[in-house]
């Protein structure tokens, strides 16, 4: 037995012998527990389930540090000491190494990679190479010749490892302190050398992330169902949250359904991205510089919408859940469709959404469309007035618009669940003629580096909030010519157009919020006081989540929407908190809301000068429709995906014993318990004798 595990077994029996003596240090002694662990959790649809999560009571192996491909074949087979916990440089987290690890799996116990400080050099993309194929518009019963991307694969580096399911815990480590003490803990323990086994203790590591849903969302909403105990037991939760929509004209959104008076131009975006690890989704180029660009152009048309107001009604729409088949995006078409919205289908002259449009090459932006509806022609007689709009807003700008081939179809959009639903006019703006420019497409790496949001050393969090990087005069360009155009769309005068300019500063404040710091002094001053919470000290997570409340992109986006496009009311707290401009305001509130939001500390005080923000923002539900209100758990139309519910998540490492070890432990473990049962007994049954002392007589006197 080795001096450790002696000291080890006298620290666990001291603490067993004198309970709450010295139990937290011998805890201590033996597990370093993980501080920084991102784990891939377990999503269902309506046919199977994917992702990763481990036994009961956790997943233990002896780590092994993966050098090279070449280097699996001790965990999968030469290795005398399995089950196998592998540790991934980000370099070998590639489907080949992850599908040999998940074919070999009765050997693997979970795998951690261990994040990067920088990007990669090589592509990854873990989504598929068709995002959403199943709920776009392309489908056997609209055009079969376009669906399943049969023209063009929009992710070429989608290797659909977020697709896969392990049976496995896989965690994403940060590259800190903690995986320094992995590693030292390898080389010291567990290293081959010189082709022979490494001795006993082993160093080895317990992932917990075990998931209460299995087989399919049918499946798991039906035990959601059946449990009728006072506190039930959920197992999983649809995936969605929340719609932002805004309009430049105060709409009733009391009364839902067709407004014969209202024409609308729909400006969209989408709001969500995502990664193979859940709590890892800075969707820099997928999601956030479509809806910086949207949210920039909406400023910029505050002033130009409130002085002029055009013919049509400019509906600013930003899209949660977009990822999973189209959350957002179905959810609001269906509610239009049913009346259950502030305006109908009916009522939707076109459509302008941005998409990716942070990675342009060669000063290119590109103008889809879909060719099936262009054969409509009204359709296409406003496609084109749509287009000739845009490149007149281009108009000395430092970039040009162009048109991919017209038999090629629309990119992965929220647009295509408006065309399932009828023929209506629209443009998709991308920064791709035809697959993705993002090579990082949902994965951990769309981040701000990969942005190219970078500063001049030396500068403080709040000099870097102030600095106008070169992605944020790119990305204004871009938001001024949105603006412009769907000014111009909707009907305003040439006039304006002249006068309407995105701002830069704006931007790049956005970008740093978002993308670096959420919890900064402009973000700070957008929001309400019971809010600071959402604000963190690094970017913004964007997977969607449960559809149990607002995420914080969601109310993040509601607030800057707001001050964007609103205007400060002078009214008291409690009447911005209760929907009212005065004590007998009964009606504004259907036509505006009302947010008190913080707002900064004059020079050389702490205390905060708030105000009232009155504006259009709403919320709509982002719950797929087949959760609420159809109940069809295996629809082919909406989104069926819903997120595992689970109780830890967790790592620790420690040094094991070996197997013989453990079995004299538990071998004198055994025996001590039954001669302590033989002497209690042998004390039991003797204790007249061992106890008993002499009796005086009973007349003795005194």
């Amino acid at each position: 037995m080795d001096l450790l595990s002696i000291k080890w077994t006298i620290n666990l029996l001291f603490c067993c012998l004198f309970v709450g003596v010295g139990c937290n240090s011998v805890d201590k002694k033996i597990y370093v527990h993980l501080n920084y662990t991102v784990p891939c959790v377990r999503l269902l649809n309506a046919s199977h389930q994917i992702g990763c999560q481990s036994s009961l009571s956790g997943d233990v192996g002896v780590l092994h540090v993966l050098e090279s491909e070449e280097n699996l074949d001790w965990v999968l087979r030469t290795g005398p000491n399995p089950p196998y916990t592998v540790i991934l440089e980000s370099s070998l987290f590639t489907r080949s190494i992850m599908m040999k690890l998940k074919n070999g799996s009765s050997r693997v116990a979970g795998v951690a990679v261990v994040a990067p400080n920088t990007n990669p050099a090589e592509n990854f993309s873990p989504h598929t190479t068709c995002p959403n194929e199943n709920t776009g518009v392309y489908t056997e019963n609209y055009d079969p010749a376009l669906a399943h991307c049969n023209v063009t694969v929009w992710n070429p580096q989608g290797n659909g490892l977020s697709y896969e399911e392990f049976d496995f815990p896989i965690f994403s480590l940060k590259d800190d302190n903690d995986t320094q003490v992995i590693r030292q803990c390898y080389l010291d323990h567990n290293r081959p050398m010189n082709g022979s086994a490494p001795q006993y203790p082993l160093c080895a590591m317990q992932l917990y992330s075990h998931m209460s849903a299995v087989t399919d969302t049918a499946t798991c909403m039906r035990r959601n169902d059946i449990n009728f105990s006072i506190s039930p037991e959920m197992v999983c939760d649809p995936l969605g949250d929340y719609n932002v929509w805004a309009s430049t004209k105060p709409i009733n959104n009391t009364a839902k359904g067709h407004k014969m008076w209202e024409s609308v131009v729909i400006a969209a975006a989408r709001l969500d991205s995502r990664s193979f690890f859940f709590d890892i989704a800075p969707g820099a180029d997928s999601g956030v510089s479509g809806f910086v660009t949207l949210l920039a152009a909406a400023h910029a048309l505050r002033n130009a919408t409130q002085e002029a107001q055009p013919n049509r009604t400019i509906l600013y729409t930003f899209f949660q859940g977009e990822t999973f088949d189209y959350i957002g995006s179905s959810r609001m078409v269906y509610d239009m469709e049913n009346k259950n919205f502030a305006v109908d289908l009916d009522n939707v002259h076109s459509v302008l959404e941005i998409g990716q449009v942070g990675l342009r090459t060669d000063s290119k932006l590109w103008l889809h469309s879909d060719p099936v509806s262009r054969r409509n022609g009204s359709v296409n007689d406003e496609v084109r007035k749509l287009i000739n709009n845009l490149h007149s807003a281009a108009t000395g700008l430092n970039f040009t618009l162009q048109e991919p081939n017209v038999s090629q179809p629309l990119p992965p959009s929220s647009f295509q669940r408006f065309l399932r639903a009828r023929p209506i006019p629209g443009i998709v703006i991308e920064d791709h003629q035809s697959s993705f420019n993002n090579r990082f497409y949902e994965s951990m790496y769309d981040n701000a580096e990969y942005l190219k949001i970078s500063y001049p050393p030396n500068l403080t969090p709040e000099e870097q909030l102030e600095f106008v990087t070169d992605t944020a005069k790119a990305l204004t360009e871009v938001a001024t010519m949105v603006a412009r155009a769907l000014y111009k769309q909707a009907g305003g005068a040439d006039g304006q157009l002249i006068n309407i300019n995105a701002d830069p500063k704006i931007v790049t404040q956005m970008l740093y919020g978002f993308l670096v710091r959420s919890n900064n002094a402009w973000f700070q001053q957008m929001i309400p006081s019971d809010l600071m919470s959402h604000l963190k000290d690094n970017p913004t997570n964007f997977y969607v989540g449960v559809a149990q409340q607002s995420s914080e992109p969601t109310l993040l986006v509601q607030h800057l929407l707001a001050n964007f496009t609103g205007s400060t009311i002078n009214i008291t707290q409690e009447n911005c908190q209760s929907q009212r401009e005065d004590e007998n305001d009964k009606e504004s509130k259907h036509l505006y809301y009302y947010m008190w939001v913080q707002g900064a500390a004059p020079p050389n005080s702490t205390k905060r000068e708030g105000f009232c923000v009155r504006s259009t923002v709403r919320l709509s539900k982002a719950l797929s429709p087949a959760f609420d209100p159809l109940r069809e758990f295996t629809s082919k139309d909406y989104s069926t995906w819903t997120e595992s519910r689970w109780k830890t998540i967790k790592g620790r490492i420690f040094l094991v014993a070996s197997h013989e070890l453990e079995m004299l432990t538990l071998g004198v473990g055994v025996g001590v318990l039954l001669t302590s049962l033989l002497l209690t007994y042998f004390m039991s049954s003797k204790a007249d004798i061992l106890f008993s002392s002499g009796r005086e007589p009973t007349n003795a006197t005194y």
